[in-house]
């Protein structure tokens, strides 16, 4: 992946845009309790609708601040703008 260092990357997950970073986040996802997660399906469909939103920049939802792919996985999270439960 070739990075600009001023480009704003629009509709990319964290993953795509800093692979060091995401890799952290991965390692911590991958310690929450399975029992607090949704299934890999919902994850993905969720994952999905953030990439499809104005709102994602950067791997983060500009308008609350997180970071979609720990916010996408755990059960009691929803976006703030009810596009998934």
């Amino acid at each position: 992946m070739v990075e600009y260092p001023n480009r704003i990357c629009k509709r990319c997950l964290l993953k795509e845009v800093d692979a060091e970073y995401f890799e952290s986040l991965s390692i911590y996802i991958n310690s929450i309790d399975e029992d607090l997660k949704v299934g890999n399906v919902t994850y993905k469909e969720r994952l999905d609708i953030c990439q499809e939103c104005d709102k994602l920049v950067d791997g983060m939802c500009s308008g609350c601040g997180c970071y979609v792919e720990l916010r996408g996985i755990m059960k009691k999270n929803k976006c703030p703008y009810d596009k998934w439960l």
